[in-house]
């Protein structure tokens, strides 16, 4: 699907910490111009046909039923468009109508869009954010939904339920963190995947006397350096003291944290320079060019490679181990899926619509679309996924923790308005860390008071 595209953008992921006790392993198993946004409500028709006790119609339904996307890149838009088609050709009276709007523009603008006019369904994220928007009943009860649906883990269902015990979302894809690299460049090179951050920092080195950017870099955006931050914390500080941080139970002037950034700080010289003026599809395109030896980011790296052999010949590993006690066993696979809006013009049509977003079927359009993200649902069609499909089931199936990223897990107010410019900030000015955590720490206090 669609990844952020600037700053406020990642606004949102994640299995809150009220799942720590889940079996984050069982929790992915199986399937490894804002105005018109506000204007999108649209015109729905009523459905018709009979309902089933759960108030899911079991006939057709009819009328227009619109559904509000922030899958604006040309994969994942093509994606969308793909599984609506197929919705509407199954109920031949019903028309769904796409109101695509840019990533990052749909995230800094969800409130108003939530309180405005928004779409009968809409492209959201689990867990916290999920939580978030129900808690504050700016979303519908999708529970009816959740009785027609089969093929979905009970941890699933936890990270797509809110604090009244009632499910808001309909988990469809996720997609792993990793560090990104091009088997051929690997291979022509001599180079070995490092298992420790020292081994990373040497292949940095050597990558440098090759001609190669050892690790490309983009913040333009301003999401993507917090993954950098995610993979240091897990691997220096391990997974409990992450989510807690992320829920501010920790504090950001606490020593621990002041090493995730020296440490940062001791890799920058081998990361693509000049980050904050470079998107991270313009970091990707070095790795796709091979410009750059590696890339830290999500799979829908993949987006930017060109499918058959070149997306063949992108791999990936685990961000290396920093303490052996802590170990490399933590890593991040948000999830990606669907919500209702509180009282949307077309219920009938939105209900059939999500249990269908749900299915096997749904997914199995949007992975053979788009080969950087896995179906979260069991029974859909593994035989057709892409080699590195197949390998980021594996990686999460193994990890022992999952997280899902900073601004998922953490307030959305305290992601965007917080963590994103005291990122660039480290950036700019990498030696000032004492004052960047405590300004930090100073504005996490204030935010999670309120």
């Amino acid at each position: 699907m669609t990844r952020p595209t600037n700053e406020a953008e990642y606004l949102a992921r994640l299995i809150p910490p009220s799942l720590s006790g889940v079996d984050r392993r069982t929790l992915l198993r199986g399937a490894v111009g804002i105005g018109a946004l506000l204007g999108a409500g649209g015109l729905a028709a009523c459905s018709s046909d009979t309902t089933t006790a759960t108030g899911v119609p079991t006939g057709a339904v009819t009328g227009t039923v619109t559904a509000g996307s922030n899958q604006s890149d040309a994969v994942s838009k093509a994606a969308i468009q793909a599984v609506m088609d197929a919705f509407a050709k199954a109920d031949s009276g019903t028309t769904v109508k796409i109101n695509t709007i840019d990533h990052n523009s749909f995230q800094a603008n969800i409130n108003n869009y939530l309180q405005g006019a928004p779409d009968d369904v809409f492209t959201w994220f689990s867990g916290y954010r999920m939580r978030f928007f129900a808690d504050k009943q700016l979303a519908g009860d999708v529970s009816d939904v959740w009785t027609k649906i089969t093929g979905m883990s009970d941890a699933l269902k936890k990270a797509s339920t809110a604090d009244d015990g009632k499910q808001y979302f309909v988990s469809a894809t996720y997609y792993p963190w990793a560090i990104f690299y091009r088997k051929s460049v690997f291979k022509d090179k001599g180079y070995e995947v490092p298992k420790t951050l020292d081994e990373l920092n040497t292949l940095g080195g050597q990558m440098k006397k090759d001609g190669l950017i050892p690790i490309a870099f983009g913040d333009k955006d301003g999401w993507p350096a917090m993954g950098t931050f995610d993979q240091l914390n897990l691997r220096i500080n391990g997974y409990d003291f992450h989510v807690s941080l992320m829920a501010g139970k920790e504090s950001w002037a606490d020593p621990k944290v002041e090493k995730v950034f020296d440490t940062w700080a001791g890799l920058l010289p081998i990361h693509q320079p000049d980050a904050l003026g470079r998107t991270w599809q313009e970091a990707a395109q070095s790795l796709q060019q091979k410009k750059s030896g590696v890339y830290l980011l999500g799979s829908f790296v993949a987006q930017q490679f060109g499918k058959g052999a070149e997306q063949e010949d992108l791999d990936f590993f685990t961000f290396p181990e920093i303490d052996p006690a802590i170990g490399a066993d933590a890593i991040e696979a948000p999830i990606d899926g669907w919500m209702m809006r509180k009282s949307p013009k077309n219920e009938g049509a939105a209900n059939k619509l999500l249990a269908y977003l749900g299915s096997p079927e749904s997914r199995n359009i949007v992975v053979k679309a788009d080969p950087s993200v896995i179906a979260t649902n069991d029974g859909a069609d593994e035989a057709a996924y892409t080699s590195l499909q197949k390998k980021s089931v594996e990686f999460v199936k193994s990890a022992k923790s999952i997280a899902q990223f900073m601004d998922r897990d953490t307030r959305p107010d305290f992601a965007s308005t917080v963590m994103i410019p005291a990122i660039q900030t480290f950036l700019k000015n990498p030696k000032d860390i004492d004052g960047l955590t405590n300004s930090i720490e100073a504005q996490k206090k204030s935010i999670f008071a309120s």
